[in-house]
């Protein structure tokens, strides 16, 4: 299992396209085999810095996502929205440890 939390630092004007965008990424997200979550989280103190957490079943998986045409355009269309270059910190997941505890329905 893979955690990967990716910080967007977004331009303040941009926040509410960067969202919907992200959102259409996400939907698409859940549909990969290797994809067990994919969560999209804004700062309260911050609503230009938002979190997306993604669980994969593996490295493969998280190599697969990197693949699909929904990420390639997604990555297109928040480049320019980006007020900083964005950072992504991976983990183990160490509970829940399968992925029962970790997949999400897709909306």
């Amino acid at each position: 299992m893979l955690v990967v939390h990716v910080h967007a630092r977004v331009r303040p004007e941009r926040v509410a396209e960067f969202l919907a965008v992200t959102l259409v990424n996400a939907r698409a997200s859940l549909a990969e085999p290797g994809v067990l979550r994919f969560d999209v989280i804004q700062d309260h103190a911050d609503p230009a810095h938002v979190v997306l957490t993604e669980v994969y079943r593996d490295e493969e998986a998280s190599g697969a996502h990197k693949q699909t045409p929904h990420y390639a355009a997604w990555r297109d269309a928040v480049a320019a929205m980006m007020a900083e270059p964005r950072q992504s910190v991976r983990y183990a997941a160490v509970f829940p440890a399968d992925g029962r505890g970790w997949a999400s329905e897709s909306p």
